[in-house]
């Protein structure tokens, strides 16, 4: 049973509230019917995030992004590590007796006495948000070395292990084995993460090199069995187009493109990293992917300060120009990208913020259809939109060049009837007057977003 959301932003925290008293489980479209919004610590934190930290992060949406239809706070990758500041290869993990990976009470100290991160998730829910961890695929090799048990069943952790398999850029773990014990191993990972009420599980090494349909079928079971409403989320990308039906039955969302950081073009120090400049051809491709429940991902967005000990890259404020903050919004909110938030919350300023809480930009992501690419070049893009609840289109437009330019096009060259169209220009809240065809100067790397309707 589905929830259909009021139109108006005043509704987004009602729509919120409804829908968490709907018995979606994961492949269910009312489990996601918009893409998520949160926040998640990588981008900042790295593996260093603390209890007192996250709480801090969390009571801040709660207070300035809650409003507007932030909700989820997600921990990523590390929350077991025991010694997250020496060198990877020479880590150490928490693991239970059954072979799963518990929060380091060191940095969160409500996880002791076996309580997991039930607290914490807790703590988050009295604030109207949810809660989020991340996981990296497979069974511990630890377990493994020791052949713990799987929780309530006959197997051990040999019996599930894929000892031929491991993620290639991470050495925690073995993979997982398509069979019964490897089904059963996954079942008590997600029963586990169900008793501490989590909401959300970013699963990582899953999607793309190398992708693993048969553990993301597993965990969706796993999920489905466990009975508890938890968006699924798949990592890293990129997601290869031709498998874009098979993941859509399994998870709310899957990551289109690799790595994405603070950068318009090539980064110097890692030639994987997604560029804002090469975002724009892939989100033209898996836009006819995007619906209710099924959210092709873009990324975490680095906005603001990231560190403390940001996940890659020295400490810094994003590399960003405005202009460039601004279209990678623009261009994830007329995409219907899932809006994470990257950088500290507890660092905000007023232009960061702004960026986040912007009503009428939401709603473009939230309720809107039909979104798709109409004019993609080296040099420009221009996306268009309908709202869901009212008249018109959303029309965002993109300088991709270097250099002032003014980007000037029929609506007839659009898709659109020729017409003269009332505009609204939605980042600056201002009524616009007639327009009888698109036009606009715009500053190398910048944006606009319009709504336009009517007919004269």
């Amino acid at each position: 049973m589905g929830v259909s959301c009021l139109s108006g932003l005043r509704t987004v925290t009602l729509c919120i509230l409804l829908m968490a008293c709907v018995p979606a489980i994961a492949g269910d479209a009312s489990l996601a019917p918009m893409p998520p919004m949160g926040w998640n610590s990588w981008d900042s934190y790295g593996r260093t995030i603390t209890e007192t930290q996250l709480k801090g992060n969390a009571d801040w949406m709660a207070k300035n992004l809650k409003r507007v239809g932030w909700q989820y706070v997600v921990i990523d990758e590390g929350w077991y590590v025991l010694n997250p500041a020496s060198d990877p290869k020479d880590y150490t993990f928490l693991l239970d007796g059954d072979g799963r990976f518990v929060p380091v009470p060191e940095r969160f100290p409500s996880a002791a006495n076996e309580a997991g991160f039930k607290p914490l998730a807790d703590y988050v829910h009295s604030l109207g948000l949810k809660f989020g961890i991340h996981m990296i695929r497979g069974i511990p090799r630890d377990a493994v070395a020791k052949n713990l048990p799987i929780a309530d069943s006959s197997f051990h952790a040999q019996d599930a292990a894929d000892q031929s398999d491991a993620c290639p850029w991470n050495a925690y773990n073995w993979g997982v084995k398509n069979s019964e014990a490897g089904q059963a191993y996954y079942d008590s990972v997600i029963k586990l993460y169900s008793s501490w009420n989590v909401d959300f599980i970013k699963v990582d090494c899953i999607a793309d090199h190398p992708y693993k349909p048969d553990e993301i079928r597993m965990i969706h079971e796993a999920i489905k069995k466990a009975g508890r409403p938890i968006v699924l989320s798949l990592s890293p990308g990129p997601t290869a187009l031709e498998h874009a039906d098979e993941v859509a039955k399994h998870a709310e969302m899957w990551r289109i493109c690799d790595d994405f950081w603070d950068h318009w073009g090539p980064w110097e120090k890692h030639d994987w990293s997604q560029s804002l400049y090469q975002q724009f051809a892939i989100t033209a491709k898996w836009a006819p992917h995007v619906s209710p429940g099924n959210w092709p991902d873009a990324d975490m967005l680095p906005l603001g300060h990231l560190g403390p000990h940001p996940g890659d890259g020295e400490l810094r404020e994003t590399r960003f120009t405005k202009d460039e903050q601004r279209t990678m919004v623009t261009l994830w909110s007329i995409f219907r990208s899932p809006l994470i938030m990257g950088g500290d919350l507890l660092s905000m300023d007023p232009w960061t913020t702004s960026l986040l809480t912007n009503p009428e930009v939401i709603a473009v992501d939230q309720r809107s259809r039909e979104n798709h690419a109409v004019v993609t070049t080296e040099k420009a893009a221009v996306w268009l939109a309908r709202p869901t609840s009212e008249k018109g289109y959303y029309v965002a437009v993109f300088n991709l060049g270097d250099t002032e330019q003014t980007l000037h096009y029929d609506w007839k060259e659009l898709g659109l009837p020729a017409a003269s169209y009332k505009a609204r220009d939605l980042w600056e809240h201002k009524k616009l007057g007639r327009a009888p065809s698109l036009s606009v100067k715009l500053q190398p790397h910048a944006s606009a977003l319009y709504r336009v309707w009517g007919k004269h």
